[in-house]
């Protein structure tokens, strides 16, 4: 049993696909390329690989105002291009993964001592996961090439310059 885990986050149709919103403007064949390179690289290291969904509740109000990651959607699921090695799946309403009671069992159940986090967005999803991870006495890891950034650079060195003094490490 591994007390390592690399987490894949929020690597959904709705952000990465051609159908996604204009404000998603990740490089999407490049991204998910290194995010796989990731996923074959831990695993070959022995860690656990887990995904995590971003998913809101299938109601008008989030149709209207949120628009994407809508419950029972094609935008809802993991991207078509992205590895899956493990089964380890989880759903999140909030930006920081741990905000899943599931996933936070699963954690727990495990006694992971390190975290290496990849996926969609640094200054999002992926950078409250490390605080959530951090919070918790996680080493956490950001794998600098397999995050996504769709945020200017000045809020993207705040969130680092932040994720650091809480003692994550950028690889």
């Amino acid at each position: 049993m591994s007390d390592k885990a690399l987490v894949v986050i929020d690597m959904q149709n709705d952000y990465l696909w051609d159908k996604r919103k204009p404000m998603f403007s990740y490089d999407s064949k490049e991204l998910t390329a290194k995010v796989n390179a990731s996923i074959a690289e831990y695993k070959a290291k022995g860690w656990d690989i887990i995904y995590i969904s971003q998913i809101f509740p299938n109601i008008i109000t989030n149709k209207w105002f949120i628009g994407f990651s809508i419950r029972g959607t094609l935008g809802a699921e993991l991207y078509s291009g992205l590895d899956l090695a493990s089964d380890n799946c989880f759903e999140k309403k909030l930006p920081d993964s741990f905000s899943s009671k599931e996933f936070c069992e699963f954690v727990k159940a495990k006694r992971y001592k390190e975290m290496a986090l990849c996926g969609l967005d640094e200054c999002g999803c992926v950078g409250a996961t490390a605080k959530g991870a951090v919070k918790r006495g996680i080493k956490t890891y950001m794998i600098t090439d397999s995050i996504g950034r769709r945020f200017p650079e000045e809020k993207v060195n705040k969130m680092r310059a932040t994720l650091k003094g809480l003692g994550v490490q950028y690889i």
